[in-house]
């Protein structure tokens, strides 16, 4: 198994921020729907599930202190039949336990469109006692960690706990219930003022009026377009303006702009 820090590209010491702009890098060059490799997608995908989690990090910076270890022989008296049986079928029991447990948790990682709109999803859960897909409902604006309980579809009965993980968007930033992105604009809309359209992360098109002398780096609100809120006001999308520059540019626009510097 290749090392986690080497598939992210960061050093062992990396903090939990360097590890997420390193994910969200990769996650944008490797992404499958850009034409990226699947299985090098889902390397970088599990790297990113262990180190971004203190305490899985922790077991896999220091996997010896989470491994339980037999010395050579049986313990105690080698005639000790409770020592001898109890390591032979320690694991046996655990086993047992592990299916009395009446849940089963997964993580299930799902785009930032996903979080937004919600919706079924189908998965597929495997217990001891086989596997099975079922159907889940994604909550309309989860978060990024966020545990969801489903009661009795596992298989055997048990409930199914699912950790939902969002995969970072290379265009949108999501900040509570508000969503952050760049838009680059003609910079003679932004001196003239114009309509621009803004594609959001579901697919739907807005259109955003640009008004006259806007500044280059200016934010733009759009009052309730963001992600939905049980408890209050949806967020609003709010859009940073970045001037383009025509390659081509008449002679006389550029003498008349050197007159009035």
């Amino acid at each position: 198994m290749s090392d986690y820090y080497d598939t992210l590209g960061v050093p062992r010491t990396a903090s939990a921020d360097d590890i997420k702009k390193a994910y969200r890098r990769l996650a944008s060059q490797h992404h499958p729907d850009k034409g990226g490799d699947t299985a090098k997608f889902q390397q970088i995908q599990a790297a990113y599930e262990t180190l971004s989690d203190d305490q899985k990090r922790a077991a896999y910076n220091n996997p010896q202190q989470h491994t339980q270890h037999f010395g050579g022989g049986f313990p105690g008296n080698p005639f000790d039949l409770n020592g001898i049986f109890s390591q032979m079928f320690g694991q046996r029991m655990h086993a047992q336990q592990q299916q009395q447990r009446r849940q089963v948790t997964m993580n299930l990682w799902i785009s930032l469109a996903d979080a937004i709109r919600g919706g079924a999803k189908t998965v597929s859960v495997s217990t001891a006692v086989g596997t099975t897909t079922v159907q889940i409902d994604i909550p309309r604006s989860i978060q990024d960690g966020d545990n969801v309980q489903y009661g009795g579809i596992a298989p055997g009965g048990m409930d199914l706990i699912v950790q939902f993980r969002i995969n970072p968007d290379p265009v949108w930033h999501r900040d509570g219930f508000n969503l952050h992105c760049e838009r680059k604009v003609d910079i003679w809309k932004l001196i003239l003022g114009s309509d621009v359209e803004v594609h959001t992360p579901t697919g739907s098109t807005l259109s955003m009026t640009v008004p006259p002398r806007t500044q280059p780096g200016s934010i733009m609100r759009l009052k309730g377009q963001g992600l939905v809120s049980k408890n209050g006001p949806p967020g609003d999308i709010l859009v940073r303006m970045q001037a383009r520059i025509p390659d081509a540019i008449p002679d006389a626009l550029l003498d008349a702009i050197q007159q009035h510097q």
